[in-house]
């Protein structure tokens, strides 16, 4: 494993679009790395805004929004993200935890977090939630890159 290869899979992992789901398929297709490596670079890299995003995105967005793009932009996420908010609001915890680990675009940590911030939620009760999701979502896309892969070799053999 090279060290550059190990610091893309985790800065994959760290952007809000790809987060998990292109970080561990990246690792293990492109990078040939094994997939627990896969998992815990993945996982390390997908955490890693998540402290900051609780910490600073509320002091954060007053001085974006004084660009005029940068607001009407945060201003249609931030309403898109709200109406996606409700199982959060109704399970609290356990419903970020949820929406956190479901591995599908636009949800994830980055999005949890954003939430989580947007709510007001307390640090520890929305990062512990943020960690177990992403181990959880970690799970989900390792094990169906790792069948995709076997699916592939069966019909390619």
């Amino acid at each position: 494993m090279d060290p550059i290869d190990i610091l893309k899979v985790i800065g994959t992992a760290v952007l809000p679009i790809s987060e998990l789901r292109g970080a561990i398929p990246l690792a293990i297709s492109t990078y040939h790395f094994d997939w627990y490596y896969a998992y815990l670079f993945g996982v390390i890299g997908n955490l890693l805004p998540v402290p900051f995003i609780l910490l600073f995105f509320n002091t954060i967005i007053p001085f974006l929004s004084r660009v005029r793009f940068l607001d009407r932009l945060m201003q249609w996420y931030f309403a898109w993200t709200k109406r996606r908010s409700k199982t959060i609001e109704r399970y609290g915890w356990l419903g970020l935890v949820i929406f956190v680990s479901i591995p599908l675009p636009v949800t994830g940590a980055w999005t949890g977090s954003i939430l989580a911030s947007l709510l007001g939620m307390k640090f520890k009760y929305a990062f512990s939630a943020a960690v177990v999701g992403v181990l959880i979502a970690g799970v989900i896309v390792t094990c169906a890159t790792m069948l995709g892969w076997a699916i592939a070799d069966v019909f390619t053999t």
